[in-house]
């Protein structure tokens, strides 16, 4: 398969995604600027956290045939530094729009920012020409992006709502998103030990699940009011 197919291909999951969250939203539909501007933010968190993470690695050892170096880096060098960069954009800009006036709003611009991250990755991949890899990511790398954008936008969305406790759940949709994802990509990053992405891929479809329970959790608390 072409790297120019696989580019576009490497699009297609975001799109998707990106698309479902934004029929979600029918009550009340976000300006598509900023919704594009939420998919580039995504991308510029990516490429910070991996510049910085790449600098990382010149002062920390990482054993990739080692399982707890292997943990290190996807908690510390992907998950709370990825999800944390996600965070500042998402807290710092776009949590004082003034289209950012319901809870599930929350989700869809984390949403668009976690598709924009996992698309840059996605793309990464495809350029670095590891295509088994690239393939697989794409499968599960946007999913799972998205899986950790509800987790995070879910208690963004909180935090706006219940104003005495902004800080607290803030920093607890931080915390748990880069949980979820250094979870995530710690079973992605062993994929040496054979069969361990079967588990990778059972415990992206469980997060779903349970993502999914919350964000219709939140979208009928909303129709309901």
């Amino acid at each position: 398969m072409s790297t120019t197919l696989l580019i576009l291909l490497a699009f297609v999951p975001g799109l998707l995604i990106a698309l479902f969250i934004y029929l979600r939203d029918m009550r009340e539909p976000e300006p598509y600027s900023l919704l594009l501007m939420s998919v580039i933010f995504g991308a510029v968190a990516f490429f910070l956290s991996r510049g910085i993470g790449f600098l990382l690695h010149n002062f920390v050892y990482i054993d990739n045939e080692d399982v707890v170096h292997q943990m290190i880096a996807a908690f510390l060098f992907v998950g709370l530094l990825g999800e944390s960069f996600k965070f500042l954009l998402l807290r710092g800009v776009t949590y004082y729009y003034k289209n950012f006036n319901q809870p599930f709003d929350g989700i869809v611009y984390a949403v668009m920012v976690g598709v924009g991250y996992a698309t840059a990755e996605n793309i990464l991949a495809v350029i670095n020409g590891d295509t088994d890899t690239a393939m697989l990511r794409m499968i599960t790398t946007v999913p799972a992006n998205a899986v950790f954008a509800v987790i995070m936008g879910f208690f963004l969305g909180e935090a706006k709502l219940f104003k005495a406790k902004t800080v607290l759940y803030s920093l607890l949709g931080l915390l748990l998103a880069a949980l979820a994802h250094g979870y995530y990509d710690y079973f992605m990053q062993l994929m040496f030990v054979k069969g361990l992405w079967i588990q990778a891929g059972i415990s992206l479809v469980i997060v779903i699940v349970l993502t999914q329970l919350a964000l219709k959790y939140r979208k009928d608390l909303e129709v309901s009011n």
